[in-house]
């Protein structure tokens, strides 16, 4: 695999996908998250790895990140999975634009800053790879759930542009868009306390997969579980139905 950079990578699906990666000895990982004490933690059970503790919100965040792959790795990168991000329930009409604005700042703004930087040295590496991780939020909105629904969207419709323009340049860029995910920031006990829809929460290991499946020269497209690209489709072919369903 090579050199990985994987953000998010102190909690859930990041260091699910950072363990992942860590199978491949050959690959060299790179860790950013905000907690430097479980990123040291993850990397000393790794056997080794970069670490760069930095609020992907900073300005100067994304420079932090450069310099550490320059300083480390000579300033390869064959692999960059975008996968921190956050969000705040809520209706708009109680959260207002605020709320659009800081999720937003995290889960579109950071990932187009960090693979802008970056771009140069994925190219100069190529053939390498983008992987970013959206949501089905990204292809269907809920109630209560717009700023998040909205960051994902624009990640979605950015990252199905970005695949077309780099693949000359050698650069696959992927997208995975999971469903619900029992993580520390999204636990889902609602959901896996009922019988009835416990089935419908993945684990962040699953993601992890996805996003192998989606690196270098692989997949467009992910979603986890497969089946809830179902709902991203009637969406678009039966866009009442599916608001109907949702407003049950």
């Amino acid at each position: 695999m090579g050199v990985a950079v994987v953000t998010g990578a102190s909690s859930g699906i990041g260091e699910a996908t950072a363990r992942r990666l860590a199978r491949d000895p050959q690959t060299r990982l790179v860790l950013v998250a905000r907690r430097r004490e479980r990123l040291d933690k993850l990397a000393f059970e790794l056997g080794g790895a970069t670490v760069v503790a930095v609020d992907l919100t900073d300005d100067d965040a994304p420079r932090a990140v450069r310099e550490a792959l320059e300083r480390d790795h000579g300033g390869r990168l064959d692999l960059l999975v975008n996968n921190a991000g956050a969000g705040w329930g809520g209706s708009f009409a109680t959260r207002g634009y605020e709320e659009v604005r800081r999720t937003m700042a995290l889960n579109f703004d950071a990932v187009v800053r960090l693979t802008e930087e970056l771009l140069p040295l994925l190219r100069a590496s190529a053939p390498s790879a983008i992987v970013n991780v959206a949501s089905t939020a990204g292809r269907v909105g809920r109630a209560k759930s717009g700023a998040y629904s909205a960051s994902k969207f624009a990640l979605a419709g950015w990252t199905d542009s970005l695949h077309l323009e780099e693949k000359r340049a050698g650069v696959h860029v992927g997208l995975v868009l999971p469903g619900f995910v029992a993580t520390e920031g999204f636990p889902q006990e609602s959901l896996v306390k009922s019988p009835l829809t416990r089935w419908i929460v993945s684990t962040p290991d699953k993601v992890a997969r996805a996003i192998l499946d989606a690196g270098p020269g692989g997949r467009a497209e992910r979603y986890v579980p497969r089946p809830y690209g179902l709902a991203a489709a009637l969406r678009v072919v039966a866009p009442s139905l599916v608001r109907r369903v949702l407003s049950r």
